[in-house]
């Protein structure tokens, strides 16, 4: 962050620790229609309209670090085959046969110089290129250079790599905008992969994101946790375009820092607003990722039935030998699983409500634009003419957003 962008959150902080009512012109916030949630009508158009337009986080480019390493990514709803070819580039693929739809490959991940279709044994090279099929004489003018896999967009972030099955979607930077710019500071590049696990829970996954793009709940949910150290009154939000934000919570005294992280290494780079502050990043429309000089958990969130989805959450920290990652690690990820244990903990529950008469709709406040920007944005993918007008969303947002 540069000076003047730390110089307004610093001034947003103090504005909104001041405040006593929400800010001159801030609009009243429509009910978010409760059929968003529970409707298998809205759930599918979200479904084709969301999910298969947008990037996706797939995985860590250590996960394909030679020629020839793959993985398979199945959260997408549809098995996507991640590879890094003879060249050293990235590609990815649906992990589809293109004689009858068999699997490339059926393990999670592996090492290969090309891909055998065990039902009938086309090959194809790590580029896609269909090489060779059993019996080419019982196949009439068969084009080869038709029957290529069929390629999924794939492009990275430092050492993140994201999926879109949108053709036409903006490129990733494009998409991040701003975000991208900030999120330079923390090194992306130089970062590990340091610990990976997920978590099934019954609700949906806008049930469970709603928690995170908000405070409003931490003197409720959290009040032997991060209430503690984090004054929930003075954040500061920011709304940028393509549904992104950011969220800056500041500590109750300035100077504490997490005794966990005491004697952690850092990145360098990572500048003041972060080091002394809870910074969170929603990156449209699945990640939530909370980042420290000491290293940052992503939590992605997926959606697995119309009543269930899983979280998970990978841990990234500055590159050191396996060998030598920090102890404190261990203790770190469990003090933050404890946090987020509170965070789901009510989730199946409030699935249960929201699918019965009781709920009608949400009245968000001011603390909670963030989910109203998130349900504006979701809109747009889809197409708002596509949306039955019931479940519409109306835009009042636009002039909150930051477009800088």
């Amino acid at each position: 962050m540069d000076a003047t962008t730390t110089r307004r959150i610093k001034d947003a902080i103090a504005f909104e620790a001041a405040r006593t009512e929400t800010p001159a012109g801030f609009p009243r916030l429509p009910d978010i229609p409760a059929a968003r949630y529970v409707d298998p009508q809205f759930l599918e158009l979200e479904k084709h309209g969301l999910w298969k337009r947008s990037w996706l986080y797939a995985g860590h480019d250590s996960q394909v670090a030679e020629p020839g390493n793959w993985f398979l990514i199945r959260n997408t709803g549809t098995p996507i085959l991640v590879v890094r070819d003879l060249q050293g580039g990235l590609r990815a693929f649906y992990n589809t046969c293109r004689h009858r739809g068999g699997p490339l490959v059926t393990a999670e991940s592996g090492q290969s110089r090309g891909f055998v279709c065990g039902y009938h044994g086309w090959s194809y090279a790590l580029d896609g290129q269909l090489k060779a099929v059993r019996d080419k004489r019982d196949f009439v003018d068969l084009d080869f250079a038709c029957r290529s896999l069929l390629p999924v967009r794939c492009e990275t972030l430092g050492g993140w790599i994201f999926i879109n099955e949108d053709p036409d979607a903006p490129a990733l930077l494009e998409s991040l905008g701003p975000l991208a710019d900030e999120l330079g500071q923390f090194e992306l590049d130089n970062l590990m992969l340091v610990h990976s696990r997920g978590y099934d829970v019954a609700c949906t996954v806008k049930v469970l994101l709603d928690v995170f793009l908000e405070v409003y709940h931490l003197k409720s949910i959290h009040q032997d946790t991060a209430d503690r150290f984090l004054d929930h009154r003075g954040t500061a939000i920011t709304l940028w375009p393509h549904g992104h934000s950011r969220m800056v919570t500041p500590n109750r005294r300035p100077d504490w820092i997490d005794p966990g992280t005491r004697g952690m290494p850092e990145i360098p780079g990572v500048t003041e607003i972060p080091r002394i502050n809870n910074v969170s990043y929603n990156i449209f429309p699945n990640i939530v990722m909370p980042p420290t000089a000491t290293g940052i958990p992503m939590l992605v969130f997926w959606p697995l039935t119309a009543n269930s989805m899983r979280i998970e959450c990978h841990w990234f920290g500055p590159k050191v030998p396996t060998e030598d990652l920090n102890p404190l690690w261990e203790a770190r990820i469990r003090n933050f699983e404890r946090i987020l244990f509170e965070d789901t903990e009510f989730a199946p529950q409030i699935q249960e409500s929201v699918e019965g008469p009781g709920f009608k709709g949400m009245p968000l406040n001011y603390q909670e634009r963030r989910i109203y920007h998130w349900h504006e944005e979701a809109d747009r993918r889809i197409g708002r003419d596509r949306i039955p007008a019931e479940m519409r969303v109306e835009p009042v947002l636009d002039d909150w957003v930051d477009k800088s």
